[in-house]
């Protein structure tokens, strides 16, 4: 799952793309997906009030124009529409400045008064008997977080194309699109009423389903009881769905295994692989939009595993685990809440032991990940200055490249994954092996969302951890959460036999810093003025379409990591409308890396401890499964 700049793992560990985050519901949704009846879609039927309805017409995908008509019922004379201005990321977008026209009329085909009110707002007057409001929207923004419409296919999602009135998110809508082109099918979590025309019981939970509409390629399975549907938008040459396929299966069935929950029937995975910058996913309710670049597909299959179950354990936290901070939803403005680190950063931890227990992550790599994390936390100067909570209330700066710099702030999807690693040794230690982050998240899916109740920000998470470990974290959230003091990594580590070992390396200086917003490619916010790359005519502001050859994506950090002291770094830029080749070679500094290693008398207590925690068990769960396997090798 918010805007989504990149932060770099260690230099031996591949980048793992940050989610965004999309909040959408006027309350938590549970483990149901609310379906509207034939009945209810009758305009003016006794079964319920009557229905909003949207059209939308692809009839001009050439021109990536979307062509939308909402029919409101008879009612109120008077309406504000408006147009989210924020939607999936965390920033601001402003999605009216894509609207190229507006008009208004009643039943008989007269227009109607419409006043533009602010720039995403209109006020529709004369509208008791009914209004039909049409308008033309620019939908060209590809990936995760967008809406686009062009000739090989549509994918929306849909608060960035949909007005919705005001007082009506709670009513029931209705969306049909027409002049879809020949061949093309669709495949959304709406519920479908009939051939391209879907149903659901409100705006909001219309619009965290995305839409994909176009001659996409799909494969379902069953697995525990729900159904999984992997569609994939791409060129055939470039990925391998019987590849795809066993990981999507091995991650649902860690995942579901995990948290001893499946809240829904169906889950759809929708998989787009570009070959430009593309990268990063977007989760909803019920499904998910991932898109990964063509050749970190191909040169890291471990990015796929990320980022399928970063978005698929999201289905818990975030969008039924969640924070109260976040309700109500307001499209109109920023969105605060101080809890981004552990709805995405400790999402980020989880995704690392679903990896492990499904066979796709191994030891010697997670802790190298691991060290990896911690060495980026630690080179950032901010960490000193922004606590993980500030830094989730700071997301919607994260559009500005300035904000992104080492010395200006930290990334709560980093300090947060580290936060989940050590509050889960935290909860072993104190029960001794008895709970974990397990039990943490199923005590709040047992208490918050299957209660319908959103849980209290950072205390609603300190509460679950102590009640569950039976243990007082009042002192590690004041000064690792709330604070910014130094963590003593050793003293967590210690309980699984670890310690931390710092070196002193020499690694390539390229001479500027380049950060990477969503799904867009790097840019360049800082460069010395008497480096090489100053002298090679590189500036701030301008984007790095490819380096080395290869497209900057959102591996871009570790492409850079494989540049050698004294190597020529080859770049293509863009600036303004111009793009550019620039090389030159890199100088070197020292710098600071981070390793885990074994403390050198590792006990069997550490030795069960580790292995407990990189299961994703408590001791009492590995002991009880160690007697099993005993038992039945004693079997005749």
């Amino acid at each position: 799952s918010v805007s989504s700049s990149d932060c770099p793992r260690s230099k031996a560990a591949p980048l793992r793309r940050r989610a965004a985050t999309y909040f959408l519901f006027p309350f938590l949704l549970l483990t149901v997906w609310l379906v509207v009846s034939p009945a209810v879609l009758a305009q003016g039927s006794s079964a319920g009030p009557a229905v909003i309805r949207y059209t939308a017409s692809l009839a001009h995908p050439e021109k990536h124009l979307v062509h939308v008509t909402l029919d409101l019922p008879p009612g109120k004379p008077e309406h504000d529409l408006q147009l989210p201005v924020w939607n999936a990321l965390y920033q601001v977008r402003d999605f009216s400045q894509y609207v190229t026209w507006v008009r208004a009329k009643d039943s008989t085909g007269h227009p109607l008064p419409l006043q533009l009110r602010d720039k995403s707002r209109w006020h529709l007057s004369g509208a008791e008997a009914g209004a039909e409001i049409e308008y033309e929207i620019l939908a060209d923004n590809p990936g995760p977080y967008g809406a686009q419409l062009n000739e090989q296919h549509a994918f929306f999602n849909l608060a960035e194309i949909l007005m919705y009135p005001e007082e009506g998110r709670s009513s029931a809508v209705q969306l049909r699109f027409t002049n879809v082109p020949s061949g093309w099918r669709t495949a959304t979590a709406l519920v479908a009423s009939s051939k391209n025309e879907f149903a659901a019981a409100n705006y909001d939970l219309l619009v965290d389903a995305p839409v994909e509409i176009g001659t996409f390629r799909e494969r379902d399975f069953d697995q525990g009881g729900g159904h999984y549907r992997v569609v994939v938008d791409a060129d055939l040459a470039d990925y391998d769905m019987e590849k795809l396929l066993p990981t999507v299966h091995r991650i649902v069935t860690a995942a579901t295994t995990w948290m001893n929950d499946r809240p829904f029937d169906t889950y759809l995975f929708l998989y787009h692989f570009p070959r430009g910058p593309g990268g990063g996913g977007m989760e909803h309710a019920n499904s998910t939009a991932i898109d990964v670049n063509t050749s970190v597909l191909a040169n890291d299959p471990q990015a796929f595993a990320d980022v399928t179950a970063h978005e698929f354990f999201h289905l818990w936290n975030v969008k039924r685990i969640r924070p109260q901070s976040l309700e109500p939803v307001d499209y109109t403005k920023e969105n605060y809440t101080n809890a981004l680190w552990f709805s995405e950063g400790v999402t980020n931890t989880v995704q690392d032991y679903v990896c492990l227990q499904a066979g796709l992550l191994d030891e010697p790599h997670y802790l190298t990940r691991l060290a990896g994390e911690i060495g980026e936390l630690e080179r950032r100067p901010a960490h000193l200055t922004q606590s993980a909570e500030d830094s989730s209330l700071d997301a919607w700066l994260e559009k500005y490249p300035s904000y992104l710099l080492p010395a200006r702030s930290i990334s709560y999807y980093n300090k947060g994954d580290l936060l989940g690693v050590l509050l889960d040794l935290t909860v072993r230690d104190a029960s001794h092996g008895a709970a974990s982050l397990r039990d943490i998240f199923q005590w709040m899916n047992q208490n918050y969302a299957h209660k319908g109740r959103l849980f209290p920000d950072s205390d609603g998470i300190r509460q679950a951890a102590e009640a569950v470990g039976h243990v007082n974290l009042e002192t590690f959230f004041q000064k690792y959460v709330a604070g910014t003091e130094e963590i003593p990594w050793d003293d967590f580590l210690k309980s699984v036999g670890l310690h931390l070992v710092r070196y002193v390396s020499v690694v390539a200086e390229p001479g500027f810093w380049a950060v990477r917003n969503s799904d867009a490619p790097p840019v360049v916010s800082w460069i010395d003025p008497d480096g090489e790359a100053a002298r090679a005519g590189l500036a701030a502001d301008d984007s790095i379409l490819e380096i080395n050859g290869r497209v900057a994506s959102s591996d871009f950090r570790q492409q850079f990591a494989e540049v050698q002291p004294g190597n020529m770094l080859h770049l293509l830029v863009r600036r303004g409308a111009s793009q550019r080749q620039m090389a030159w070679k890199v100088g070197s500094h020292e710098d600071v890396e981070f390793e885990l290693k074994d403390l050198d008398s590792v006990t069997p207590q550490q030795k069960a401890r580790r292995a407990a925690w990189l299961s994703g068990q408590d001791q009492s769960d590995q002991d009880q499964l160690k007697q099993d396997q005993s038992i039945q090798k004693a079997r005749p």
